[in-house]
């Protein structure tokens, strides 16, 4: 798998940006953080990740 289509686990996105659980699963329930569900579980593209923090990053810029 190559970095763009690595898929993370909630615990990894968490660690990554450095939020708690239920900040994670806010920004997946609003759609702000993309991501896929395999059954039951729940994974982030690397990529999805990485845009939302450019897309962030950008909001602030605007501010």
């Amino acid at each position: 798998m190559t970095a763009s289509t690595e898929l993370l686990t909630v615990p990894q996105v968490m660690e990554r940006l450095q939020l708690g659980r239920s900040a994670v699963y806010d920004l997946l329930r609003s759609r702000q953080l993309a991501s896929i569900t395999i059954g039951r579980a729940r994974r982030i593209p690397s990529h999805a990740l990485a845009d939302f923090i450019h897309t962030r990053l950008d909001q602030e810029a605007a501010a």
